[in-house]
Protein backbone atom coordinates (compact mmCIF):
# COMPACT_ATOMS: atom_id res chain seq x y z
CA UNK A 1 0.00 0.00 0.00
CA UNK A 2 1.14 3.55 -0.70
CA UNK A 3 1.30 6.38 1.84
CA UNK A 4 -2.13 7.71 0.86
CA UNK A 5 -3.78 4.41 1.69
CA UNK A 6 -1.83 4.06 4.94
CA UNK A 7 -2.92 7.59 5.88
CA UNK A 8 -6.60 6.70 5.34
CA UNK A 9 -6.30 3.66 7.61
CA UNK A 10 -4.50 5.85 10.17
CA UNK A 11 -7.39 8.34 10.06
CA UNK A 12 -9.81 5.47 10.60
CA UNK A 13 -7.81 4.34 13.63
CA UNK A 14 -7.85 7.92 14.91
CA UNK A 15 -11.65 8.02 14.65
CA UNK A 16 -11.94 4.87 16.75
CA UNK A 17 -9.54 6.30 19.32
CA UNK A 18 -11.59 9.50 19.41
CA UNK A 19 -14.72 7.48 20.22
CA UNK A 20 -12.84 5.84 23.09
CA UNK A 21 -11.66 9.17 24.46
CA UNK A 22 -14.94 11.07 24.03
CA UNK A 23 -17.53 8.34 24.69
CA UNK A 24 -16.00 5.26 26.31
CA UNK A 25 -13.38 2.65 25.50
CA UNK A 26 -16.00 -0.07 25.82
CA UNK A 27 -18.05 1.59 23.06
CA UNK A 28 -14.92 1.96 20.93
CA UNK A 29 -14.01 -1.73 21.32
CA UNK A 30 -17.54 -2.84 20.48
CA UNK A 31 -17.44 -0.61 17.41
CA UNK A 32 -14.06 -2.06 16.41
CA UNK A 33 -15.42 -5.61 16.59
CA UNK A 34 -18.35 -4.84 14.33
CA UNK A 35 -16.05 -2.94 11.94
CA UNK A 36 -13.89 -6.07 11.65
CA UNK A 37 -16.94 -8.25 10.91
CA UNK A 38 -18.23 -5.69 8.40
CA UNK A 39 -14.86 -5.72 6.64
CA UNK A 40 -15.08 -9.51 6.25
CA UNK A 41 -18.62 -9.22 4.83
CA UNK A 42 -17.41 -6.56 2.40
CA UNK A 43 -14.59 -8.87 1.29
CA UNK A 44 -17.16 -11.59 0.57
CA UNK A 45 -19.22 -9.25 -1.63
CA UNK A 46 -16.05 -7.94 -3.28
CA UNK A 47 -15.08 -11.49 -4.23
CA UNK A 48 -18.38 -11.88 -6.07
CA UNK A 49 -18.62 -8.40 -7.60
CA UNK A 50 -15.05 -7.11 -7.78
CA UNK A 51 -13.56 -10.38 -9.01
CA UNK A 52 -16.31 -11.61 -11.33
CA UNK A 53 -18.91 -8.86 -11.75
CA UNK A 54 -21.69 -10.96 -10.19
CA UNK A 55 -24.44 -8.64 -8.96
CA UNK A 56 -25.80 -10.68 -6.05
CA UNK A 57 -27.98 -9.10 -3.36
CA UNK A 58 -28.50 -12.27 -1.36
CA UNK A 59 -25.77 -11.41 1.14
CA UNK A 60 -28.03 -11.40 4.21
CA UNK A 61 -29.22 -14.91 3.39
CA UNK A 62 -25.67 -16.22 3.62
CA UNK A 63 -25.02 -14.19 6.77
CA UNK A 64 -28.16 -15.71 8.33
CA UNK A 65 -26.97 -19.21 7.43
CA UNK A 66 -23.73 -18.46 9.27
CA UNK A 67 -25.76 -17.50 12.33
CA UNK A 68 -27.80 -20.70 12.05
CA UNK A 69 -24.58 -22.72 11.93
CA UNK A 70 -23.62 -21.39 15.37
CA UNK A 71 -26.91 -22.70 16.80
CA UNK A 72 -26.70 -26.08 15.06
CA UNK A 73 -23.05 -26.61 15.95
CA UNK A 74 -22.49 -25.18 19.41
CA UNK A 75 -25.78 -25.34 21.31
CA UNK A 76 -26.38 -28.51 23.35
CA UNK A 77 -29.03 -30.90 22.00
CA UNK A 78 -32.50 -30.67 23.53
CA UNK A 79 -33.03 -34.31 24.50
CA UNK A 80 -36.77 -33.99 25.19
CA UNK A 81 -37.34 -32.50 21.75
CA UNK A 82 -35.30 -35.24 20.08
CA UNK A 83 -37.30 -37.86 21.94
CA UNK A 84 -40.58 -36.20 20.93
CA UNK A 85 -39.95 -36.03 17.19
CA UNK A 86 -36.32 -35.60 16.23
CA UNK A 87 -35.97 -38.92 14.44
CA UNK A 88 -39.24 -38.41 12.56
CA UNK A 89 -38.07 -34.97 11.32
CA UNK A 90 -34.85 -36.51 10.01
CA UNK A 91 -36.79 -39.26 8.23
CA UNK A 92 -39.18 -36.67 6.76
CA UNK A 93 -36.30 -34.57 5.45
CA UNK A 94 -34.73 -37.67 3.88
CA UNK A 95 -38.06 -38.48 2.23
CA UNK A 96 -38.25 -34.93 0.85
CA UNK A 97 -34.68 -35.08 -0.48
CA UNK A 98 -35.31 -38.53 -1.93
CA UNK A 99 -38.41 -37.23 -3.72
CA UNK A 100 -36.40 -34.47 -5.39
CA UNK A 101 -33.62 -36.90 -6.39
CA UNK A 102 -36.14 -39.39 -7.79
CA UNK A 103 -37.87 -36.68 -9.83
CA UNK A 104 -34.49 -35.51 -11.15
CA UNK A 105 -33.51 -39.01 -12.28
CA UNK A 106 -36.91 -39.48 -13.92
CA UNK A 107 -36.38 -36.24 -15.81
CA UNK A 108 -32.88 -37.27 -16.93
CA UNK A 109 -33.57 -40.92 -17.79
CA UNK A 110 -36.97 -40.74 -19.49
CA UNK A 111 -37.70 -39.35 -22.92
CA UNK A 112 -39.62 -36.11 -23.23
CA UNK A 113 -43.35 -36.61 -23.39
CA UNK A 114 -46.53 -37.24 -21.43
CA UNK A 115 -45.13 -40.36 -19.78
CA UNK A 116 -42.22 -38.45 -18.24
CA UNK A 117 -44.50 -35.63 -17.11
CA UNK A 118 -46.90 -38.12 -15.53
CA UNK A 119 -44.16 -40.02 -13.69
CA UNK A 120 -42.59 -36.82 -12.39
CA UNK A 121 -45.96 -35.50 -11.24
CA UNK A 122 -46.70 -38.78 -9.44
CA UNK A 123 -43.29 -38.77 -7.73
CA UNK A 124 -43.53 -35.14 -6.64
CA UNK A 125 -47.14 -35.23 -5.46
CA UNK A 126 -46.78 -38.58 -3.68
CA UNK A 127 -43.48 -37.55 -2.13
CA UNK A 128 -44.93 -34.25 -0.95
CA UNK A 129 -47.83 -35.87 0.86
CA UNK A 130 -45.54 -38.50 2.39
CA UNK A 131 -43.16 -35.77 3.53
CA UNK A 132 -45.91 -33.68 5.11
CA UNK A 133 -47.47 -36.72 6.80
CA UNK A 134 -44.17 -37.40 8.57
CA UNK A 135 -42.95 -33.83 9.04
CA UNK A 136 -45.98 -31.97 10.45
CA UNK A 137 -46.73 -34.22 13.47
CA UNK A 138 -43.02 -34.40 14.34
CA UNK A 139 -42.63 -30.61 14.24
CA UNK A 140 -45.75 -30.11 16.36
CA UNK A 141 -44.35 -32.50 18.96
CA UNK A 142 -40.96 -30.76 19.01
CA UNK A 143 -42.33 -27.23 19.22
CA UNK A 144 -44.68 -28.15 22.08
CA UNK A 145 -41.76 -29.41 24.20
CA UNK A 146 -40.85 -26.86 26.88
CA UNK A 147 -41.95 -24.01 24.61
CA UNK A 148 -40.80 -21.19 26.89
CA UNK A 149 -37.17 -22.32 27.09
CA UNK A 150 -36.66 -24.74 24.20
CA UNK A 151 -39.16 -25.92 21.57
CA UNK A 152 -36.40 -26.81 19.10
CA UNK A 153 -33.87 -29.59 18.56
CA UNK A 154 -30.79 -27.65 19.65
CA UNK A 155 -27.34 -28.36 18.26
CA UNK A 156 -24.41 -30.73 18.54
CA UNK A 157 -22.69 -29.16 21.55
CA UNK A 158 -19.35 -28.71 19.71
CA UNK A 159 -16.83 -25.87 20.28
CA UNK A 160 -18.20 -22.54 19.08
CA UNK A 161 -15.09 -21.69 17.05
CA UNK A 162 -15.81 -24.75 14.91
CA UNK A 163 -19.18 -23.20 14.05
CA UNK A 164 -17.42 -20.37 12.19
CA UNK A 165 -16.00 -22.87 9.70
CA UNK A 166 -19.37 -24.66 9.58
CA UNK A 167 -21.06 -21.32 8.84
CA UNK A 168 -18.82 -20.78 5.85
CA UNK A 169 -19.36 -24.36 4.65
CA UNK A 170 -23.16 -24.17 5.05
CA UNK A 171 -23.33 -20.88 3.14
CA UNK A 172 -21.08 -22.35 0.42
CA UNK A 173 -23.30 -25.43 0.08
CA UNK A 174 -26.46 -23.34 -0.31
CA UNK A 175 -24.62 -21.02 -2.72
CA UNK A 176 -23.78 -24.04 -4.88
CA UNK A 177 -27.47 -24.90 -5.16
CA UNK A 178 -28.42 -21.28 -5.86
CA UNK A 179 -25.61 -20.86 -8.36
CA UNK A 180 -26.52 -23.99 -10.32
CA UNK A 181 -30.02 -22.57 -10.76
CA UNK A 182 -29.49 -18.82 -11.16
CA UNK A 183 -26.00 -18.07 -12.51
CA UNK A 184 -27.20 -18.51 -16.06
CA UNK A 185 -29.49 -15.51 -15.61
CA UNK A 186 -28.71 -11.99 -16.79
CA UNK A 187 -27.23 -9.70 -14.12
CA UNK A 188 -30.49 -7.90 -13.24
CA UNK A 189 -32.41 -11.18 -13.01
CA UNK A 190 -29.60 -12.66 -10.90
CA UNK A 191 -30.01 -9.79 -8.43
CA UNK A 192 -33.77 -10.37 -8.21
CA UNK A 193 -33.31 -14.13 -7.80
CA UNK A 194 -30.67 -13.85 -5.07
CA UNK A 195 -32.74 -11.27 -3.18
CA UNK A 196 -35.76 -13.57 -3.30
CA UNK A 197 -33.69 -16.53 -2.12
CA UNK A 198 -32.27 -14.47 0.77
CA UNK A 199 -35.80 -13.52 1.82
CA UNK A 200 -36.80 -17.19 1.61
CA UNK A 201 -33.90 -18.30 3.83
CA UNK A 202 -34.76 -15.69 6.45
CA UNK A 203 -38.47 -16.55 6.28
CA UNK A 204 -37.60 -20.19 6.97
CA UNK A 205 -35.50 -19.20 9.99
CA UNK A 206 -38.34 -17.03 11.30
CA UNK A 207 -41.05 -19.67 10.91
CA UNK A 208 -39.41 -23.06 11.46
CA UNK A 209 -39.28 -22.99 15.26
CA UNK A 210 -38.04 -26.57 15.48
CA UNK A 211 -34.84 -25.49 13.71
CA UNK A 212 -33.90 -22.17 15.35
CA UNK A 213 -36.79 -21.22 17.70
CA UNK A 214 -37.99 -18.75 15.06
CA UNK A 215 -38.76 -15.26 16.32
CA UNK A 216 -38.45 -16.45 19.93
CA UNK A 217 -34.67 -16.35 19.31
CA UNK A 218 -31.91 -18.57 20.68
CA UNK A 219 -29.96 -16.97 23.51
CA UNK A 220 -27.12 -18.11 25.70
CA UNK A 221 -24.91 -19.17 22.80
CA UNK A 222 -21.47 -20.43 23.89
CA UNK A 223 -18.57 -17.98 23.70
CA UNK A 224 -14.92 -18.49 22.76
CA UNK A 225 -13.88 -15.93 25.38
CA UNK A 226 -14.51 -15.68 29.16
CA UNK A 227 -17.69 -14.22 30.63
CA UNK A 228 -17.46 -10.87 32.41
CA UNK A 229 -18.99 -12.26 35.61
CA UNK A 230 -16.38 -15.03 35.71
CA UNK A 231 -13.59 -12.49 35.33
CA UNK A 232 -15.05 -10.35 38.09
CA UNK A 233 -15.10 -13.41 40.38
CA UNK A 234 -11.48 -14.29 39.58
CA UNK A 235 -9.00 -13.32 42.30
CA UNK A 236 -6.18 -13.13 39.75
CA UNK A 237 -8.13 -10.76 37.50
CA UNK A 238 -9.20 -8.58 40.45
CA UNK A 239 -5.62 -8.31 41.74
CA UNK A 240 -4.49 -7.31 38.24
CA UNK A 241 -7.15 -4.58 38.01
CA UNK A 242 -6.28 -3.33 41.52
CA UNK A 243 -2.62 -2.96 40.63
CA UNK A 244 -3.45 -1.03 37.45
CA UNK A 245 -6.19 1.04 39.09
CA UNK A 246 -8.98 -0.13 36.76
CA UNK A 247 -12.64 -0.60 37.62
CA UNK A 248 -13.23 -4.41 37.55
CA UNK A 249 -16.53 -4.13 35.67
CA UNK A 250 -15.12 -1.87 32.97
CA UNK A 251 -11.90 -3.90 32.79
CA UNK A 252 -13.79 -7.18 32.36
CA UNK A 253 -15.84 -5.68 29.51
CA UNK A 254 -12.71 -4.38 27.79
CA UNK A 255 -10.92 -7.71 28.25
CA UNK A 256 -13.78 -9.66 26.66
CA UNK A 257 -14.16 -7.23 23.74
CA UNK A 258 -10.41 -7.14 23.27
CA UNK A 259 -10.30 -10.95 23.15
CA UNK A 260 -13.00 -10.94 20.48
CA UNK A 261 -11.07 -8.28 18.56
CA UNK A 262 -7.92 -10.43 18.54
CA UNK A 263 -9.86 -13.42 17.20
CA UNK A 264 -11.54 -11.29 14.54
CA UNK A 265 -8.24 -9.69 13.50
CA UNK A 266 -6.74 -13.17 13.00
CA UNK A 267 -9.70 -14.23 10.85
CA UNK A 268 -9.67 -10.97 8.85
CA UNK A 269 -5.93 -11.31 8.30
CA UNK A 270 -6.34 -14.88 7.06
CA UNK A 271 -9.23 -13.96 4.73
CA UNK A 272 -7.44 -10.97 3.21
CA UNK A 273 -4.19 -12.96 2.81
CA UNK A 274 -6.07 -15.69 0.92
CA UNK A 275 -8.00 -13.09 -1.09
CA UNK A 276 -4.85 -11.23 -2.09
CA UNK A 277 -3.08 -14.49 -2.99
CA UNK A 278 -6.01 -15.51 -5.19
CA UNK A 279 -6.25 -12.03 -6.74
CA UNK A 280 -2.57 -12.01 -7.75
CA UNK A 281 -2.53 -15.63 -8.97
CA UNK A 282 -3.22 -16.88 -12.52
CA UNK A 283 -6.74 -17.74 -11.30
CA UNK A 284 -7.26 -14.10 -10.32
CA UNK A 285 -6.04 -12.86 -13.69
CA UNK A 286 -8.40 -15.31 -15.38
CA UNK A 287 -11.35 -14.03 -13.28
CA UNK A 288 -10.55 -10.43 -14.21
CA UNK A 289 -10.39 -11.43 -17.87
CA UNK A 290 -13.81 -13.11 -17.59
CA UNK A 291 -15.22 -10.09 -15.75
CA UNK A 292 -13.97 -7.61 -18.33
CA UNK A 293 -14.83 -9.57 -21.48
CA UNK A 294 -16.75 -12.82 -21.21
CA UNK A 295 -16.87 -13.31 -24.98
CA UNK A 296 -13.09 -13.17 -25.33
CA UNK A 297 -12.64 -15.47 -22.32
CA UNK A 298 -15.02 -18.03 -23.84
CA UNK A 299 -13.14 -17.80 -27.14
CA UNK A 300 -9.96 -18.75 -25.24
CA UNK A 301 -11.64 -21.88 -23.87
CA UNK A 302 -12.60 -20.70 -20.39
CA UNK A 303 -15.71 -22.19 -18.81
CA UNK A 304 -17.29 -18.91 -17.70
CA UNK A 305 -20.30 -20.42 -15.92
CA UNK A 306 -18.13 -22.80 -13.87
CA UNK A 307 -15.79 -19.98 -12.85
CA UNK A 308 -18.74 -17.79 -11.89
CA UNK A 309 -20.02 -20.64 -9.73
CA UNK A 310 -16.61 -20.92 -8.05
CA UNK A 311 -16.41 -17.26 -7.16
CA UNK A 312 -20.06 -17.12 -6.09
CA UNK A 313 -19.46 -19.98 -3.64
CA UNK A 314 -16.26 -18.39 -2.28
CA UNK A 315 -17.94 -15.04 -1.65
CA UNK A 316 -20.92 -16.72 0.02
CA UNK A 317 -18.60 -18.76 2.26
CA UNK A 318 -16.86 -15.58 3.47
CA UNK A 319 -20.24 -13.96 4.21
CA UNK A 320 -21.35 -17.09 6.08
CA UNK A 321 -18.16 -16.99 8.13
CA UNK A 322 -18.85 -13.33 9.02
CA UNK A 323 -22.44 -14.20 9.95
CA UNK A 324 -21.26 -16.90 12.35
CA UNK A 325 -18.79 -14.47 13.94
CA UNK A 326 -21.48 -11.81 14.36
CA UNK A 327 -23.91 -14.24 16.01
CA UNK A 328 -21.17 -15.44 18.36
CA UNK A 329 -20.36 -11.84 19.28
CA UNK A 330 -24.03 -11.06 19.98
CA UNK A 331 -24.52 -14.27 21.97
CA UNK A 332 -27.97 -14.84 20.47
CA UNK A 333 -29.61 -15.80 17.19
CA UNK A 334 -32.32 -13.34 16.12
CA UNK A 335 -33.76 -14.17 12.67
CA UNK A 336 -35.83 -10.97 12.68
CA UNK A 337 -32.65 -8.86 12.71
CA UNK A 338 -31.60 -10.01 9.22
CA UNK A 339 -33.10 -7.38 6.92
CA UNK A 340 -31.91 -8.04 3.35
CA UNK A 341 -32.89 -4.75 1.74
CA UNK A 342 -31.41 -2.64 4.54
CA UNK A 343 -28.13 -4.34 5.39
CA UNK A 344 -27.33 -5.71 1.93
CA UNK A 345 -27.45 -2.10 0.72
CA UNK A 346 -25.08 -1.13 3.54
CA UNK A 347 -22.53 -3.80 2.59
CA UNK A 348 -22.69 -2.77 -1.06
CA UNK A 349 -21.98 0.82 -0.01
CA UNK A 350 -18.92 -0.47 1.87
CA UNK A 351 -17.60 -2.15 -1.29
CA UNK A 352 -18.36 0.78 -3.61
CA UNK A 353 -16.96 3.45 -1.29
CA UNK A 354 -13.87 1.41 -0.43
CA UNK A 355 -13.08 0.45 -3.99
CA UNK A 356 -14.60 -2.43 -5.95
CA UNK A 357 -11.98 -4.98 -6.98
CA UNK A 358 -9.53 -3.97 -4.25
CA UNK A 359 -9.47 -6.09 -1.09
CA UNK A 360 -7.89 -3.38 1.04
CA UNK A 361 -10.48 -0.93 -0.25
CA UNK A 362 -13.26 -3.27 0.91
CA UNK A 363 -11.68 -3.44 4.37
CA UNK A 364 -11.45 0.36 4.56
CA UNK A 365 -15.03 0.69 3.32
CA UNK A 366 -16.24 -1.83 5.89
CA UNK A 367 -14.60 0.13 8.71
CA UNK A 368 -15.66 3.58 7.52
CA UNK A 369 -19.28 2.86 6.65
CA UNK A 370 -20.03 0.86 9.81
CA UNK A 371 -18.36 3.55 11.92
CA UNK A 372 -20.56 6.21 10.35
CA UNK A 373 -23.66 4.00 10.55
CA UNK A 374 -23.23 3.80 14.33
CA UNK A 375 -21.79 7.23 15.12
CA UNK A 376 -23.72 9.52 12.78
CA UNK A 377 -26.85 9.47 14.93
CA UNK A 378 -25.16 10.59 18.20
CA UNK A 379 -23.09 13.12 16.24
CA UNK A 380 -26.26 14.38 14.56
CA UNK A 381 -28.01 14.69 17.93
CA UNK A 382 -25.02 16.65 19.28
CA UNK A 383 -25.16 19.00 16.28
CA UNK A 384 -28.92 19.48 16.60
CA UNK A 385 -28.59 20.21 20.32
CA UNK A 386 -26.07 22.91 19.46
CA UNK A 387 -28.28 24.39 16.76
CA UNK A 388 -31.40 24.40 18.95
CA UNK A 389 -29.69 25.51 22.18
CA UNK A 390 -31.04 29.09 21.80
CA UNK A 391 -34.55 28.07 20.77
CA UNK A 392 -37.32 28.23 23.37
CA UNK A 393 -38.54 25.05 25.07
CA UNK A 394 -41.58 23.59 23.35
CA UNK A 395 -40.70 25.15 20.00
CA UNK A 396 -42.09 23.07 17.12
CA UNK A 397 -38.97 23.72 15.03
CA UNK A 398 -36.72 22.67 17.91
CA UNK A 399 -38.62 19.41 18.41
CA UNK A 400 -38.57 18.72 14.68
CA UNK A 401 -34.82 19.25 14.42
CA UNK A 402 -34.09 17.05 17.44
CA UNK A 403 -36.34 14.27 16.08
CA UNK A 404 -34.62 14.47 12.68
CA UNK A 405 -31.29 13.35 14.21
CA UNK A 406 -32.59 9.78 14.18
CA UNK A 407 -32.77 9.90 10.37
CA UNK A 408 -29.20 11.09 9.84
CA UNK A 409 -27.92 7.59 9.10
CA UNK A 410 -29.60 7.03 5.75
CA UNK A 411 -29.05 10.63 4.65
CA UNK A 412 -25.34 10.34 5.45
CA UNK A 413 -25.00 7.03 3.59
CA UNK A 414 -26.62 8.56 0.51
CA UNK A 415 -24.50 11.72 0.63
CA UNK A 416 -21.26 9.73 1.07
CA UNK A 417 -22.16 7.42 -1.81
CA UNK A 418 -22.91 10.39 -4.09
CA UNK A 419 -19.70 12.20 -3.13
CA UNK A 420 -17.55 9.13 -3.70
CA UNK A 421 -19.19 8.36 -7.05
CA UNK A 422 -18.66 11.98 -8.10
CA UNK A 423 -15.08 12.57 -6.93
CA UNK A 424 -13.67 9.02 -6.63
CA UNK A 425 -15.85 6.84 -8.87
CA UNK A 426 -13.51 3.84 -8.46
CA UNK A 427 -13.54 4.10 -4.66
CA UNK A 428 -11.17 5.40 -2.01
CA UNK A 429 -8.63 2.65 -2.77
CA UNK A 430 -9.31 1.77 -6.43
CA UNK A 431 -8.36 -1.41 -8.21
CA UNK A 432 -4.99 -1.16 -9.92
Amino acid sequence: MNMRNILMFAVMAGLLLAVGAMQSWSVAMGLLNMCLISAIMALGVNIQWGYAGLFSVGTMGFVALGGLAVVLTSMPPVHDAWAAGGARVIVALLVGAGTIVAAFFAFRRMSKGLARAGVMAAILIGGFFAYRALFDPAVDAIESTNTAAAGYLGGLGLPVLLSWAVGGALAAAVAWVIGKVSLGLRSDYLAIATLGIAETIIAVLKNEDWLSRGVRNVNGLPRPVPYEVDLQASATFLSWTDRLGFDPVEASSLFVKGSYALLFIVVLGLVIWLSESAWNSPWGRMMRAIRDNETAAKAMGKDVTARHLQVFILGAAVCGLAGAMMTTLDGLMTPGAYQPLRFTFLIWVMVIVGGSGNNWGSVLGGFLIWFLWVEVEPIGLWVMNGITAFMPEGSALREHLLDSAAHMRLITMGVILLLVLRFAPRGLIPEK
